[in-house]
């Protein structure tokens, strides 16, 4: 491997924190016990209705209320209404203003940059959002600005091939010498695949790969500690 893309979103950061903090202050009915289930949920429902924000079939404002909503009830808690749903996203969005880049992925981080390995950012998501987390998790400190794509920008997404041509051109990649990094399968290590780039998955929520799914990724990591020496190993 010569260069290596990483997803933001629950890679770069623990995504649960600033999820958790706003359900709390939001919506004190749900039990600490649904938090994790409850974001894996959100989750399923960003990445699926993701797609009609970016085709305008669904304003992102509605997308935003929806997946909340949804998740909630997915849980058997109440409806929500869309008034307090587009309160929960503000919440949320103010607690991801005091995201922190966790500790591990630094130390990942800064071992790349001494060795001048090139690297990049593709993140899904609205491009003012995507960017604002950019810029408070300093990634620019490691990657240049040139190489970070967020897919409203490109009218592509994840796990579109189109995304992954995109970044390998922009990047001047070599898509057989390129390892991305992610902890979505379906987006992330499909997408990888879909672009012809290895990859690994970084599984730290314990996820179930998809039935329909056959392992195709280079290597699989649980936690933010096994981050540095795995790719250390695979940059040595």
């Amino acid at each position: 491997m010569k260069t290596i893309v990483f997803d933001v979103d629950d890679t770069i950061y623990d995504q649960q924190q600033p999820f958790r903090n706003a359900i709390k202050t939001v919506f004190p009915c749900v039990k600490s016990e649904d938090m994790h289930a409850l974001y894996i949920r959100f989750r399923v429902h960003s990445d699926e209705t993701f797609p009609k924000v970016m085709s305008d079939e669904w304003t992102l404002e509605f997308m935003r209320f929806y997946r909340i909503n949804e998740s909630l009830k997915d849980l058997n808690y109440p409806s929500v209404s869309q008034e307090d749903g587009l309160s929960f996203q503000k919440t949320y969005e103010d607690e991801l203003d005091n995201i922190v880049m966790h500790p591990e992925v630094t130390k990942v981080f800064d071992f790349l940059k001494e060795n001048n390995i090139p690297m990049g950012i593709i993140t899904n998501g609205p491009t003012d959002h995507q960017f604002k987390k950019v810029k408070q998790l300093q990634l620019e400190n490691w990657v240049p600005t040139d190489n970070i794509i967020i897919s409203q920008s490109t009218g592509f997404q994840k796990p579109e091939r189109e995304i992954f041509d995109l970044a390998a051109k922009e990047f001047n990649m070599d898509c057989e010498c390129t390892l991305y990094v992610g902890d979505s399968f379906e987006n992330d290590i499909v997408g990888a695949k879909n672009g012809g780039w290895h990859s690994l998955w970084f599984n730290h929520r314990l996820r179930q790969m998809p039935r329909d799914e056959k392992t195709h990724h280079m290597e699989e990591v649980t936690s933010f500690e096994e981050l540095l020496p795995t790719i250390q190993s695979i940059f040595s």
